[in-house]
Order: C-alpha cells, then sequence, then structure tokens
C-alpha cells in the first residue's frame, strides 16, 4: 500500500544531500516528486548551500590561520 503522506524533514535533508553527490535512488526520487512540495525542497536546499558555502569559508579561515599566513 503506497503511502501518502509528504516526506519528512529528515528524508528532504537525505534526498538533498544524495542529490548533491548525484546518488539518488530511484524509490526516494519518486517519493519525493510525487508527494514532497517543491518550494520544500528549495528552501532547504537553499540553507544547504549557504550552510556548506560558510562551512567552506570557515574551514579555509582556520587552515590560513594555523599556517600563520
Amino acid at each position: 500500500m503506497p503511502t501518502t503522506k509528504p516526506p519528512t524533514l529528515w528524508q528532504m535533508l537525505h534526498s538533498i544531500i544524495a542529490a548533491a553527490f548525484g546518488v539518488q535512488s530511484q524509490k526516494n526520487r519518486e517519493r519525493d516528486f510525487t508527494h514532497g512540495k517543491p518550494a520544500h525542497f528549495i528552501s532547504l536546499g537553499i540553507v544547504c548551500t549557504v550552510v556548506f558555502a560558510l562551512g567552506l569559508f570557515a574551514l579555509v579561515k582556520l587552515v590560513v590561520h594555523l599556517a600563520g599566513v
């Protein structure tokens, strides 16, 4: 019996990260496209992208600081 519930926050986060690496499963992709709302995925994707960029920025700042530059 197929479920009609929308994906949970954790399922959407998993889908976004998997899609970013290009390893999204067919089953999850179908669930996302049939039961998910595009606005939720877009907003969570933007948040994840900003967090990733800020994390990279912080890592570079830390490495430069530790290198004494």
